[in-house]
């Protein structure tokens, strides 16, 4: 299968199609592409073709195309449909991406909204899971899954199966409960099809399986799913009851959004925004950290100036000072930026004391590296050997610095339950800036006895 790529000319094509209410023939082009393909076409159509092709397509690709949009398209769009029109793609929808899409309308139509949903029981299942926080396990559960009694014999099970494998797209797993709905275990599809019809489910289930609760943060549901290799999980409430699961896509989507907001925050960006924001919104999410880092460049100005004197002498001093600063940046970026993935994938053991000692020795053997390569240059260069030592020595002590400030910030973050991706970026750059450059002309004073 040939990748989809939208080209200007399939796009110009398209517009045309709309303009001149060519239906057919833009249903007919339609049906070639997946659902996520004609999403991407419609985001990058303005709000009345995007509504026009939503309406046109039938509601089992349209609601399917609705989740894949952009949540501006798609806010855009919504609003331009009918409360009956929204209700007919909800019951397309499965009831977590049905409640992620409720949960983006106005307020006041989200009742008439759920009135129009001619499935009760699946409007239901929407309005439960709006009750859920949306940064919860809950409020990223479906409620469509498969599950059987323990008391029910295989006969019986295999015809309940039946009916609840009618609303679910894909079946993963088949949950056992008792009488109460708690979670028991699961249920191999060998052993149902291999057992006696007369057999009670009690005696064939497996009753050790992965479960979260609906208060579980998606993070952790995701690092569970990731670790065990699952494609769902079930959720449970507070007493144990089986009420839904998480499949793998959402999950993906989870860790996804995740490694968009760490990046962004590594970069700099405090707030979650896109290339098409508006210039206020990218600019309050990048101001803050920008004046951070003006605030650590006056900072190293004003050091650098209590050192004038000794510039004006070795002036060769000067021209290693950006060398230093970047040397500092780069090893707290590296220190930070490693304790941070470790962290995110749970890799990290042992105590800070421990890590900071590794960390230590470390940036030691770095340093004495770039040290002997950076004092054979100088010394060529210039033929002063105070002052190579000097430099060379001072860019030891501000890596092994460096190193230690990048590492120890990000679990000291982690420990007071800060995300320790904040640690990354400007942050580290602009403090190892500040101490590299007052370590950098400390030692050259001593060294020089100036």
């Amino acid at each position: 299968m040939t990748p989809f790529k939208l080209t200007d000319e399939l796009l110009e094509q398209i517009k045309q199609l709309i303009d001149n209410n060519e239906n057919q023939g833009l249903r007919s082009m339609m049906k070639e592409f997946h659902y996520a393909d004609v999403a991407e076409i419609a985001d990058e159509l303005n709000t009345e073709e995007a509504t026009y092709l939503i309406k046109l397509l039938d509601s089992e690709k349209t609601s399917d195309v609705l989740t894949e949009m952009d949540e501006d398209v798609r806010e855009a769009v919504l609003n331009n449909l009918s409360a009956k029109e929204i209700a007919e793609e909800l019951e397309e929808l499965d009831t977590d991406d049905a409640a992620d899409i409720v949960g983006e309308l106005p307020q006041e139509i989200v009742q008439e909204v759920i009135s129009e949903i001619e499935d009760k029981e699946h409007a239901k299942d929407i309005v439960d899971l709006l009750r859920y926080d949306e940064n919860s396990a809950g409020g990223l559960m479906a409620k469509e899954l498969v599950k059987v009694n323990e008391n029910w014999t295989v006969l019986n099970c295999v015809g309940e199966m039946r009916k609840q494998a009618e609303n679910v797209t894909r079946v993963h797993s088949i949950y056992v409960v008792d009488d109460e709905e708690k979670l028991k275990g699961r249920l191999s599809l060998k052993d149902l099809l291999t057992a006696s019809t007369t057999t009670h489910i009690r005696d064939v289930y497996i009753p050790k399986v992965d479960s979260v609760n609906v208060s579980e943060k998606p993070e952790e549901v995701a690092k569970i799913m990731q670790k065990y290799d699952l494609e769902a999980i079930p959720v449970v409430d507070e007493i144990g009851r089986l009420v839904g699961r998480i499949t793998i896509d959402d999950i993906v989507d989870v860790i996804r959004d995740e490694a968009e907001k760490d990046y962004q925050l590594a970069a700099g960006i405090s707030q979650d925004v896109e290339a098409d924001d508006s210039i206020w919104e990218l600019t309050r999410a990048r101001l803050p950290w920008l004046i951070l880092g003006l605030l650590g460049g006056l900072g190293a100005a004003a050091i650098m100036g209590g050192f004038e004197e000794m510039i004006s002498r070795h002036a060769i001093l000067f021209y290693f000072t950006p060398l230093i600063a970047a040397m500092a940046g780069n090893v707290g970026v590296q220190s930070s930026a490693i304790i941070v993935q470790g962290l995110a994938n749970d890799d990290l053991k042992g105590s800070i004391g421990n890590r900071l000692v590794k960390e230590m020795l470390l940036a030691l053997l770095n340093g004495l590296i770039l040290a002997a390569l950076l004092l054979l240059f100088t010394w060529i260069w210039k033929g002063t050997f105070d002052t190579a030592v000097a430099i060379s020595l001072s860019l030891v002590v501000v890596i092994v610095v460096a190193g230690l400030i990048g590492t120890f910030i990000p679990l000291f973050l982690h420990k007071r339950s800060i995300d320790p991706a904040i640690a990354t970026g400007p942050f580290i750059t602009t403090s190892n800036d500040i101490f590299g450059i007052l370590i950098y002309f400390w030692i050259a004073k001593l060294i020089l006895g100036i």
